[in-house]
């Protein structure tokens, strides 16, 4: 449409007339003022916060993570909080092993020091986590860290925390779009730095960090017999390389091997199609490293190492992958096993998101413990922890995408405090001659075997954008009334904020708007579809569930993969 040609090539122009932009961005913009396919994409839209701040493709234009963008998001937050706070503000800033992070987060913390902030800057990449501690730790107002999590090398990203070491959630979200939003103009963004406001964050806040995860322990004796635990770890040239091995090591755990491919810091991460611990391709060299020694357990972080995915051998003596409710649920086993021997009060509590397995539920439920929903994204927890303090005690939770939290002294997924938790929960289990994959089966045993998949479906580009919203207004309007032969009793659509029954009937749904919808059945498979708030993506997840049928790990999960092939189906994937 010729108004949105203009208004593309509008804001290109406005960039070039600058005073602030530098004259090789300017020669780029030059160049894209003759390709209006380029040029749609990268000044049509401006990047919007997501879960918690920007993520996109590095390079310049108002849609994409370049130093304009992240000076005009920094420019827009600290006007926020200075309409905010009357004291003296203080924020905490870190950043990945992404190309141009370090880059981005001095960028980050000259704007901020320019209006006055006082800064912490991280002076190397340090795990997304460790920013959230540091937050808390300091009493900083706000903090950002510069990643895009497990997204392709062509991807940054700028998320941002609130005082409580969460990422940010409303009204503080689209408060700072707005005031954004107000930045017309990138000469509007201050970029002097005054230095004396940026204080650099060195190996006392490593150590502070790794002392609130040693008071995370539960079994040390267990650490103790089981210290020649073998565990082969990959950074998966992310940050995790500078913090999980000594977090290990500090913990107890003395025979940790680590993937030498893999372990340096690098941004264009060499070695892996993805470096998503999700993929197995990722996950392979480690796994071949575990083949050669011999090893209990395999361990890989993401970039950021803000999520974790293992490798346990199963009954066969193979190495198998376990996915994100496996490891949630087996962490929520361990983590109430132990409460429950030091006496729980009753006012503990499990957290979770929407698309999670219901598995932990069944888990917490016999440990007469609650276990909470929140929306998809760790922001939600943080929240609810945030809400329920001083009233409720978070023991621990997580979600499908192998993010966990333990304890409430981190306000963010922790692939660092997880993997401790992870391999001192392997110890625990070698203490009752039990390896962690048949500590799975026995909690299958006792619930029944959750099956779980993730479809995701790629729309890139505006026109992908536009199929995605068409998807949901489909399924919005044409509901399914039976998958994979089993009727549907409940839909859930946390858009409109309801539920409602195959009846008809309706309830609240006490939970932020998202645009998710949910569809139960009578034979407790859940289907859950949304769009993702941080990648071109639309994601349906399929949750099946059985007895164990006779013990047999293999053949119970070949008759729920089956299910989930027949409810792929029935939606048309």
């Amino acid at each position: 449409m010729p108004e949105q040609v203009m208004s593309a090539r509008e804001n290109a122009i406005l960039w070039m007339n600058a005073s602030n932009l530098d004259e090789s961005a300017k020669k780029e913009i030059e160049a894209l003022l003759e390709n209006q396919d380029e040029l749609d994409e990268t000044f049509l839209n401006s990047l919007e916060f997501g879960t918690g701040g920007l993520r996109g493709i590095m390079g310049i234009g108002t849609n994409r993570i370049n130093k304009y963008t992240i000076g005009m998001a920094t420019q827009g937050f600290a006007n926020y909080l200075k309409s905010q706070f009357s004291e003296k503000i203080k924020v905490a800033i870190a950043f990945d092993s992404r190309n141009n992070s370090a880059h981005f987060a001095q960028t980050t913390a000259n704007v901020f020091s320019a209006n006055g902030i006082e800064v912490y800057l991280f002076d190397e990449l340090r795990p997304t986590p460790q920013l959230s501690f540091a937050i808390r730790h300091l009493g900083c107002h706000a903090g950002v860290v510069i990643t895009a999590s497990h997204n392709p090398k062509e991807y940054n990203g700028y998320k941002a925390y609130w005082s409580d070491g969460g990422q940010i959630v409303p009204p503080h979200d689209k408060n700072i779009i707005e005031e954004i939003k107000k930045i017309k103009s990138i000469d509007e963004v201050n970029f002097n730095a005054k230095t004396a406001l940026i204080h650099t964050l060195d190996s006392e806040m490593d150590d502070a960090y790794i002392s609130m995860i040693k008071r995370l322990s539960l079994s040390p004796d267990a650490i103790k017999s089981a210290s020649d635990t073998k565990i082969v770890y990959s950074s998966i040239h992310g940050t995790g390389i500078t913090m999980v091995p000594r977090a290990l090591n500090e913990l107890g755990f003395k025979n940790v091997h680590v993937v030498e491919e893999q372990k340096n810091p690098d941004g264009n991460f060499p070695t892996v199609v993805y470096p998503n611990p999700e993929e197995a391709e990722a996950m392979s060299i480690a796994l071949e490293k575990a083949e050669e020694q011999d090893a209990d357990m395999v361990m890989a972080t993401d970039p950021d190492a803000d999520r974790v995915g293992i490798a346990v051998k199963n009954t066969k003596g193979e190495y198998q992958l376990l996915n994100g409710n496996q490891t949630g649920a087996l962490l929520v086993y361990y983590l109430l096993s132990k409460w429950h021997e030091k006496g729980l009060k009753g006012n503990e509590y499990i957290g979770k998101t929407i698309v999670t397995t219901e598995l932990i539920r069944s888990i917490a439920t016999s440990f007469n413990t609650n276990c909470y929903d929140t929306l998809t994204g760790f922001k939600w927890i943080a929240n609810m922890i945030r809400e329920k303090e001083g009233k409720e005690i978070f023991i621990g939770g997580g979600e499908e995408s192998y993010g966990y939290m333990i304890g409430e002294e981190v306000r963010d997924k922790d692939a660092v405090a997880s993997s401790v938790m992870i391999a001192e929960m392997a110890a625990w289990a070698k203490t009752k001659q039990l390896y962690v994959f048949e500590l799975l089966i026995n909690i299958y045993k006792d619930h029944g075997f959750y099956y779980e998949e993730l479809k995701s479906i790629t729309k890139k580009g505006l026109k992908g954008a536009d199929e995605i919203r068409k998807m949901m207004i489909e399924f919005r309007e044409n509901p399914p009334s039976t998958l994979a032969g089993s009727k549907v009793t409940t839909t859930i659509d946390y858009q409109e904020q309801i539920k409602f029954d195959e009846e008809g009937k309706k309830e609240d749904v006490n939970l932020p708007k998202s645009n998710v919808l949910q569809y139960l059945t009578e034979d407790g498979t859940k289907v859950s579809i949304r769009p993702s708030g941080t990648e071109p993506k639309i994601k349906f997840y399929f949750s099946v569930m059985s007895k164990l049928e006779n013990d047999d790990y293999f053949s119970t999960q070949e008759k729920l993969k089956n299910k989930v092939h027949n409810l792929l189906k029935d939606l048309n994937l």
